[in-house]
Formats: C-alpha cells, sequence, structure tokens
C-alpha cells in the first residue's frame, strides 16, 4: 500500500514525509482493517511531525481523522463486519482498568494510545484500528465531509461542553480553522451568540458567513461580555484577552493539545471573579457517538479543502500557515489536482 511515513521529524516546510510503499497490514485479534478513502489533516499532525509532542514511534504514518471502508476484520470482532463504514479517531484505546476509565474519563488515561502517534494512522490507503474504538458514520455525511468530526468536530464539541455555555448565551471563539468552523455550527444551533476572534480576514469572513455576530482581529476586545469562550489557536499569548473577555464565573476552554507559554497573568483583571481556565485532553468514546449524532442531526456542513496522499507535506505546509479554509483533506484515489477548490 501507499503511504506518508514520517521517519524523523522536523519542520513542515521541508517536507519530511516520504511517499512509501508499505505492506498492507492485517487485522489482529480485535482489530479491523479500513480502505481509508479520506483522512483529514489536522493541526495535531504538525505538532507530532515538528515533534512539538514527545516521540512516540519511528517510523510513524501520521492521520487520526480516518474513513473508509471495513475489509478485513480479526478474530473476535462481532460488532462489525466487513462493507461497513467506520471513522478513526485519534483516541485508539485505554487500558479499561483505571479509575480514569472506569469513571467514564478514558481520555485521561495514562495507558492511552493514539491513532498516528503510537500506531500508523491514516496518511495510507489502508489503517488498522480496534473495534472498539471505530465509530458508526452517519450516513447524512459523505466521506470527506465526514472525516473533519473525528477530530476537529469532536474536540470542538468537547471544548465547547467544557465551556460551561449554554444555549443562548454569548460564546467567544479564538482562532477559527477546522475545530472553530465546526463548533460554530452546534453553538449557532443552540442559539448561542458567537463571537469571533481571528488572524486572517478570508476566516474572519467564514465566521461571518456561518452566523457569527462579531468578528475581530486575534485578540481583540469583544463588544460583550461572554459566558465562555474557547481557544482553538496554539497561541498563549491570547490566553489573558480571553480571560478579560469574560463575564464573572465565566469558563475559557483550551482546545489544544500543545501551546506556546502562557504570560503571566493579572490576578484582578483577568481570574478574579472565578473565572475558571480548562485545558482539553483528547476526548472520551462518548464524546464521539454524542458528536456524530447532534452533527447527523444538525446537520454540521464541514467546509473542506482537497489533497492527494502524496501532497500530504503541502497540506500540512498550507495548515501551518493558515490558508486552509475550514479542514484540509487527504484523498485516496482523487483528481490529478493537490489542490481542489473549497467546498461547503
Amino acid at each position: 500500500m501507499r503511504a506518508m511515513v514520517m521517519s524523523k521529524g522536523g519542520d513542515v516546510n521541508r517536507s519530511p514525509l516520504e511517499l512509501r510503499e508499505l505492506p498492507t497490514p492485517e487485522p489482529g485479534p480485535g482489530l479491523v482493517r479500513v480502505k481509508v478513502s479520506a483522512c483529514g489533516v489536522c493541526r495535531t499532525d504538525i505538532h507530532l511531525v515538528e515533534e512539538e509532542l514527545p516521540p512516540a514511534k519511528r517510523p510513524i504514518v501520521p492521520g487520526h481523522e480516518v474513513v473508509g471502508i471495513v475489509d478485513r476484520v480479526g478474530s473476535g470482532v462481532r460488532t462489525i463486519k466487513e462493507g461497513d463504514r467506520v471513522g478513526i479517531a485519534w483516541l485508539r484505546e485505554t487500558c479499561g482498568r483505571c479509575e480514569f476509565c472506569a469513571s467514564g474519563r478514558e481520555n485521561l488515561c495514562l495507558g492511552a494510545r493514539f491513532t498516528g502517534y503510537h500506531e500508523d494512522g491514516g496518511y495510507a490507503e489502508y489503517a488498522l484500528a480496534p473495534a472498539a474504538f471505530a465509530y458508526p458514520i452517519p450516513s447524512v455525511f459523505t466521506d470527506e465531509e465526514a472525516a473533519p468530526l473525528l477530530c476537529a468536530g469532536i474536540i470542538g464539541y468537547r471544548a465547547l461542553r467544557l465551556s460551561g455555555v449554554q444555549p443562548g448565551q454569548k460564546l467567544g471563539l479564538y482562532g477559527f480553522g477546522a475545530s472553530a468552523h465546526l463548533t460554530i455550527q452546534v453553538a449557532r444551533q443552540w442559539g448561542c451568540a458567537v463571537y469571533v476572534c481571528s488572524l486572517r480576514e478570508e476566516h474572519r469572513q467564514l465566521a461571518r458567513d456561518l452566523g457569527a455576530v462579531w468578528v475581530g482581529g486575534a485578540a481583540e476586545a469583544p463588544p460583550d461580555k461572554l459566558h465562555g469562550a474557547i481557544i482553538f489557536a496554539p497561541a498563549g499569548e491570547l490566553v489573558p484577552p480571553a480571560l478579560r473577555a469574560l463575564d464573572r464565573g465565566g469558563t475559557l476552554a483550551l482546545a489544544g493539545i500543545h501551546m506556546t507559554p502562557i504570560p503571566a497573568i493579572d490576578y484582578d483583571r483577568e481570574l478574579f471573579g472565578e473565572r475558571t481556565i480548562r485545558s482539553v485532553t483528547a476526548n472520551t468514546k462518548q464524546d464521539g457517538l454524542d458528536l456524530l449524532r447532534d452533527a447527523a442531526a444538525i446537520p454540521i456542513r464541514p467546509h473542506t479543502q482537497r489533497f492527494r496522499l502524496e501532497a500530504a507535506n503541502q497540506a500540512l505546509q498550507q495548515l501551518k500557515a493558515g490558508t486552509i479554509q475550514g479542514a484540509g483533506l487527504l484523498v485516496m484515489g482523487g483528481r490529478d489536482d493537490s489542490v481542489l477548490p473549497v467546498r461547503g
């Protein structure tokens, strides 16, 4: 099978991923093999490739927003059959025994393993996954629409919950990439007024198109106090202004797996008044099931930009530069154009 492989980390602008022919994997007990049709390109992949996350496996095939058809199942698999369409997300498996797993917080399990980090992911024509963590994909979504939901969607959904925002309240979003452009669709369905701060004008325009009531620069102060906010950009310097934008009792959720250093916080101006900061750490399987259910009911419509598998380096470069509108996707057997028009 063809796969984009990282043997050694480095700046994505130096194209560290290599196209290789690898043996097609065989599913062991409890695993399923997925013939990949689409795989989302996530900012976590940049953190992995540039080794802002501690290295776990080398060489590694990145990718953890995977959609495709099961073409082979391992022994003991009863819940999934050949021909089923499934998604593979970041959380691959957990120990199932620790206090976190026992209390429905398996995202905090110290024995958790992650797709495209501990085991090969979806930047390939085939991928393996434990059947217990393979998600059925609602029929309302095409493969390309479903792929970004499996990380950008799930993490945005969890961050929205952890922000404490209730239907009809005011929500702030800092950064407007793949995750935020999905999260705003859920928040708007809840009747929330959404205020967006973003660096790039094209992202601000997409926010307007998706119903933001106010749009400003990356650290600009919204005109109203917010009940909750989410920072999607991996920029620690946004934490103080985001806290200042919160009303008393508001919560700021930090959605990234990696963030640059956070500056000193002024207790009186930025934290007093029972304001709260919460990090978002991976997701539970239930988060994924809930997001896919609610996304299908809305239905969420991702804006996507397509790249061929062999253009994975280019996709990561554009993601880092902030020039992708919505979510980037690798498509298998796609057209010869590396980049196709934005859709959504």
